[in-house]
């Protein structure tokens, strides 16, 4: 039996969010300084520069998180590879080009706690059902029931990845559960469309996160060049159809 003290109970770690087994806890200050660091860590913490920790309570439930973001495990919580044999490998580590992600995310399974490594990021608790499918930009996935497929998903056409400045290839996930974000943007400055046969225009990729079920393209502002030009905007990010579309409001 384990019992955690100064962890629950921190004064300085406070739980900011949670969902399902799921709980994302902030560091108000880092206690850690010197008299030399001291100055910048007290201006980081006034301007929300903050680590933010990640704790999983697992209750005989699995979860896959980013390979190297464990920071510890207690109870008996058993971590495995994530890899169901050769076929499995192989394609997730074609994946892993394409989408920048790692080949291998661990799983952990059991009953216990795994705490993540700490991040200067923001965390988002996703509820994949309600996307239907998850489509994530590079970098910003961390962890996840291991009860939701992850595959790779390309994009509508090749010019909307060349001509959008985006990349060709994304991390899509599906199913029911959880999927936890490290994100640029607090979840607060994040605006959230959702559209029923509709379209949304993006001047760059502002865009975070999205429905699959949504058709991406890039096209002009204006459908004359004269337009274009007139107004300013050249290429836009278009997204249509229903589903919705999760975007930061500065780069």
């Amino acid at each position: 039996m384990i019992t955690y003290n100064n962890l629950y109970n921190n004064n300085n770690m406070k739980e900011i969010d949670s969902l399902g087994c799921v709980k994302v806890f902030e560091h108000h200050r880092d206690l850690s300084v010197n008299p030399s660091t001291a100055m910048a860590a007290y201006y980081a913490s006034e301007m929300n520069v903050r680590k933010r920790q990640v704790l999983i309570e697992l209750n005989g439930n699995a979860f896959t998180v980013q390979a190297g973001a464990m920071q510890w495990m207690a109870g008996g919580i058993r971590m495995t590879s994530g890899i169901k044999g050769v076929g499995d490998f192989l394609g997730k580590t074609l994946a892993s080009k394409v989408t920048k992600e790692t080949a291998a995310k661990p799983e952990y399974t059991g009953n216990g706690l795994v705490m993540l490594e700490p991040t200067y990021k923001h965390i988002l608790l996703e509820d994949v059902s309600d996307w239907g499918s998850l489509v994530l930009e590079d970098g910003l996935f961390l962890a996840c029931d291991s009860s939701i497929t992850q595959k790779v998903v390309a994009r509508t056409s090749f010019s909307s990845a060349v001509a959008g400045k985006e990349g060709l290839f994304n991390l899509c996930l599906t199913g029911k559960g959880i999927a936890v974000l490290e994100s640029p943007v607090p979840r607060d400055e994040l605006i959230e469309f959702d559209l029923k046969e509709d379209e949304l225009k993006i001047d760059g990729n502002m865009a975070i996160a999205w429905s699959n079920s949504l058709k991406f393209t890039v096209e002009r502002s204006s459908k004359s060049l004269v337009g274009s030009a007139i107004s300013g905007e050249g290429l836009v990010n278009v997204y249509r159809g229903t589903g919705k579309v999760l975007m930061a409001p500065t780069e």
